[in-house]
């Protein structure tokens, strides 16, 4: 009798990987994926502790879990709970104290043991510090798309120690994955009809690999590989740090047709002096050359940023330097937050702590220059053709939803045979977050 799973995913899409992949590794034990906890006999939680109560929000989970786990044990059925992710990396054997409900703890670096653990269980276990190439050669080789777009992990950790930041310390240092498991994983997904690959590590552009030859590669050498597969239509690639954006990498945005016109690139802030207290290790100008470089190579490129508020020290003449830097870069998309204290991190224990109110006015300014220019890229691609990558129904019938090169949700009416196919679209209208259009060669897409 087939076994329920179901796992609650937080943060980034590195976590979506990993979940997805945790599902893989646990299919041929008898475990088949549940859409609420209630009734799984397994439930994983898989954290993030990117953002300030990270951890609180777990344990509210927890709670939760609670009641949901004694109702199962009233049946005279178990239900196992395990915490997996940054926070169990971070919170580790303080979890099962705080939670009892907690039965396993895994960091991101152990979920290949779940399988072993599950079976050794014997009170509450924590499996954190393993090495990620143990993990990556433990998962099973064969990856299920759950449609025509795909992650790929290629890189993991994180050597640069920003210090607003916990990922050095919950992910471990950066580890690239080798170019043969790579071509791998990508052809599994291309023979299951996946069209899109976006590569993903916490600083995906530190890749760095060898080829058949000896010879060593970086991320502009993997792209061009990835390029060569048949039936691979479309390549991108998230998180990017603006120290590692070097030349090669810039010509492959104009010299690879499959890697989109769209690229996220993380500055966080446009003061000098609050990027050196973030140890950023680049400056506001080298930022804006790196910007002006890829928009030489690929015209019209959409860029997206990340940006902290209110980080120690920040004054109103900094911030200002940070709108100064989003005016002269104009971004398509971009996620904005205040700063928040890290337990560990270097930052949190920065003098000059900015008061939530001024952090939550500047955030409100810097949010409306954001989205008046997010407004203004999407107003721009009304009357243009889009080739549009179709990846899943609308929530209305007749309706279909797929993405533009430039990573915008697009909708249209049209028939489900659209899914996993890429088809001209005539951009008509845009709200708020999405385009709206039009199928441009309808006897086309009917069949």
């Amino acid at each position: 009798m087939a076994k329920r799973l179901f796992i609650k995913t937080y943060g980034c899409q590195m976590n979506v990987y990993d979940s997805r992949r945790m599902a893989d590794l646990l299919a041929p034990h008898g475990y088949e994926e549940a859409d609420a906890p209630e009734g799984a006999d397994l439930v994983i939680l898989n954290t993030c502790h990117i953002r300030e109560k990270a951890a609180e929000k777990v344990y509210s989970e927890l709670g939760r879990l609670r009641a949901a786990k004694a109702a199962r044990a009233a049946e005279g059925k178990e239900m196992v709970v395990c915490v997996a992710g940054c926070v169990a990396q971070a919170e580790g054997v303080e979890i099962t104290r705080r939670a009892p409900v907690v039965d396993l703890v895994l960091g991101p670096q152990s979920y290949h043991r779940l399988p072993e653990a599950l079976a050794r269980r014997g009170g509450a276990r924590v499996l954190l510090d393993f090495p990620p190439e143990e993990k990556f050669d433990a998962l099973p080789g064969t990856v299920r798309a759950d449609g025509p777009a795909a992650f790929l992990s290629i890189q993991e950790g994180c050597d640069k120690f920003c210090t607003f930041c916990v990922v050095p310390y919950t992910r471990g240092p950066e580890y690239s994955r080798p170019l043969p498991a790579l071509m791998d994983e990508a052809r599994a997904f291309v023979d299951q009809g996946v069209r899109e690959i976006t590569l993903l590590g916490q600083n995906v552009n530190a890749w760095r690999g060898t080829g058949p030859d000896g010879r060593r590669l970086r991320l502009a050498d993997l792209l061009a590989s990835l390029s060569e597969i048949e039936g691979l239509a479309r390549l991108r690639y998230t998180t990017s740090h603006p120290r590692d954006m070097d030349d090669d990498l810039i010509a492959a945005h104009g010299a690879l047709p499959k890697l989109m016109p769209q690229l996220h690139l993380p500055v966080q802030a446009g003061s000098d002096r609050i990027l050196a207290a973030m140890n950023r290790q680049h400056t506001a100008a080298d930022y804006l050359d790196i910007v002006a470089r890829l928009r030489a190579a690929r015209p019209g490129l959409a860029l997206s940023s990340d940006f902290i508020v209110g980080f120690p020290g920040e004054s109103e003449a900094d911030f200002e330097e940070t709108l100064r830097l989003v005016g002269a870069v104009g971004f398509a998309q971009s996620f904005s937050f205040k700063y928040s204290r890290r337990p560990g991190t270097p930052g949190a224990a920065l003098p000059g702590q900015v008061a939530e109110e001024a952090k939550a006015e500047r955030l409100a300014r810097l949010q409306a220059l954001l989205e008046a220019q997010a407004d203004a890229f999407r107003a721009g691609q009304c009357g243009f053709v889009q080739e549009v990558l179709f990846d899943r129904p609308g929530r209305h019938p007749g309706q279909m939803i797929g993405r533009s090169p430039h990573f915008e949700p697009v909708f249209v009416e049209g028939p489900e045979t659209l899914l996993g196919r890429i088809v001209p679209v005539e951009i008509l209208d845009v709200s708020p977050h999405s385009l709206m259009g039009r199928l441009c060669a309808r006897e086309e897409v009917a069949a």
